[in-house]
């Protein structure tokens, strides 16, 4: 019935919310609304919705939801897992102009926003106040807070401070129906029934479309120090970040980078003023912040000896804000630069951060075997590396053909290694099929009732995160 009554619907819908909310058919929203970081993929909406207030959003579910419409929100589109692109068509629910801030509450440290502020605008706002936001994702300048709830996006600075799920509070969403709930309590500590604010975060957009959200603040840390560490192993590097924590050391950040992975960065960005040493396999980059700038270096004295025994050569340090920010761009500049270089497979692979070096040797190997090239960095701190799988002269029929098995094969590793397989890209559309790596069917079926007993209908965003039952 979807199909063939598809002009009725849209003129339906267009007769129902013309006058309440922006309504785009025209070829550029569809085609923007298709695709967002992850690879190759492209799922074109029928129509793009663009609401800015929660009724809104409720009279545009519960009209869907009785129809058997598809609704698929998203926010920037700066995901890498597919999440949230309308992979059954129906209708793209942007939130990008849900856009404000709407309080800050400066006495208990909250900030309450819309999903489409983005992160990086909060971040500035909050630290007019002398308050602090940690989560950071590279794509801070342009991803939105109702993204990263999504997805339960981390980021740098995620060891020290958490992922998002720490940082949310209070959630008011709509459900599939369109009723609209607050999912908890404005108060750090609330143990009254469900955590229904945790199950929304990093739910994908599955199980209700995020209105509101109260956010925890802390206190700016207004000092910090960085320092890039260089190493003649990239196994070496790894085993250095167990023993960072071991010392009793807390970075605010701890990145691992393969050389590799600097050289795509520096020519992405035109920036080689980082002389590389001609030994260097990869580079540890290592954040400590603090409210005293005294509370520095203490910090800095506990890792040096640490990194020393580890086979790191002498640090450079980033003496001024512009050559921290100037590193940091290098840092984040790389999941573009590798996407500039080469088709590619990126897996968001977390493991605990003592099994790092075991997973960059079993990556290695695994590239062996299938003959491909691995580009590796990421969130060391926590465990997280990034891989990223290089197609280059690779024939297009071998790509396709041997890829899922190399995916499936790194995957093993990480699950025998206590890992899984996201950290905080979310699974969407292009990791459900390892699912069963991760879960027993009995726990997946499990998530499918919690799915159905929220959308029974599955109107909201269909077809992602569960492999076909």
């Amino acid at each position: 019935m979807f199909d063939g009554m598809m002009d009725l619907w849209i003129k339906s819908f267009e007769e129902e919310f013309g006058g309440v909310c922006t309504i785009k058919r025209d070829r550029e929203s569809l085609e923007h609304a298709a695709s967002d970081y992850t690879e190759d993929l492209h799922f074109q909406p029928q129509i793009v919705v663009e609401p800015t207030q929660t009724s809104d959003v409720s009279r545009i579910m519960r009209w869907a939801n009785e129809r058997g419409i598809p609704v698929t929100p998203a926010g920037a589109l700066t995901g890498l897992s597919g999440g949230a692109l309308p992979v059954n068509g129906g209708i793209a629910l942007s939130t990008r102009k849900m856009n404000r801030i709407l309080m800050v509450d400066e006495i208990n440290h909250q900030v309450r926003v819309q999903p489409g502020v983005i992160v990086q605008e909060l971040q500035e706002h909050v630290q007019s106040a002398g308050l602090f936001y940690a989560v950071d994702p590279a794509s801070r300048g342009t991803c939105t807070i109702g993204g990263n709830i999504a997805e339960n996006s981390g980021g740098p600075r995620a060891v020290k401070y958490g992922v998002t799920k720490d940082w949310v509070l209070n959630l008011e969403v709509v459900l599939a129906d369109g009723s609209v709930i607050k999912t908890g309590a404005n108060t750090l500590k609330n143990s009254t029934g469900y955590n229904l604010t945790s199950l929304v975060v990093g739910s994908e957009g599955t199980l209700a479309i995020v209105t509101e959200a109260t956010l925890k603040l802390l206190p700016w840390p207004s000092h910090n120090a960085l320092m890039l560490v260089p190493f003649a192993s990239a196994e070496r590097a790894c085993t250095a970040v167990a023993e960072i924590f071991k010392s009793g050391s807390q970075p605010s950040a701890l990145e691992f980078m393969e050389r590799s992975a600097i050289e795509l960065a520096q020519d992405f960005t035109g920036d080689d003023s980082l002389k590389l040493l001609p030994d260097t396999a990869a580079h540890l980059l290592i954040e400590v912040d603090a409210f005293r700038f005294d509370d520095l270096m203490p910090q800095i004295e506990r890792i040096l000896p640490v990194i020393a025994e580890c086979g790191g050569d002498d640090p450079l340090f980033a003496d001024d804000e512009a050559s921290k920010s100037k590193l940091w761009r290098l840092r984040r500049a790389v999941g573009e630069a590798v996407k500039a270089k080469s088709t590619y497979k990126e897996e968001d692979t977390v493991v605990p951060r003592g099994a790092l070096p075991q997973l960059l040797q079993s990556v290695k190997r695994i590239g062996g075997d299938f003959g491909f090239e691995s580009v590796c960095y990421g969130h060391a701190g926590d465990g997280n590396l990034h891989v990223n799988i290089l197609k280059q002269e690779m024939p297009d029929a071998r790509w396709e053909e041997e890829l899922p098995l190399a995916v499936r094969a790194i995957f093993e590793e990480v699950i025998a290694l206590g890992g899984t397989l996201s950290g905080e890209h979310g699974i969407g559309l292009v990791q459900k099929p390892y699912m069963d790596l991760a879960f027993p069917e009995r726990a997946l079926q499990l998530q499918r009732e919690i799915k159905n007993v929220f959308d029974p209908n599955n109107t909201l965003n269909p077809g992602k995160i569960f492999p076909e039952a």
